[in-house]
């Protein structure tokens, strides 16, 4: 049986980056499957809303 891989969650409370459940679910945003990617979570976080709200504007045929 294959092994699970570890995953990685950003803290928004301490700004670290931790692996599996260690703090609330309300605290952290991921799974990331790397550190680094967890690292990255808030860019990542706010490309996905650009990404978003522009789908969201030219759906409403906002200019």
């Amino acid at each position: 049986m294959a092994q699970k891989q570890p995953e990685f969650y950003y803290n928004l409370d301490t700004r670290e980056v931790e692996e599996g459940f260690v703090s609330q679910w309300t605290k952290r945003i991921g799974p990331y499957p790397t550190r680094e990617a967890a690292q990255h979570a808030l860019d990542t976080a706010a490309r996905r809303n650009d990404t978003w709200d522009e789908a969201d504007r030219a759906w409403r045929g906002d200019d």
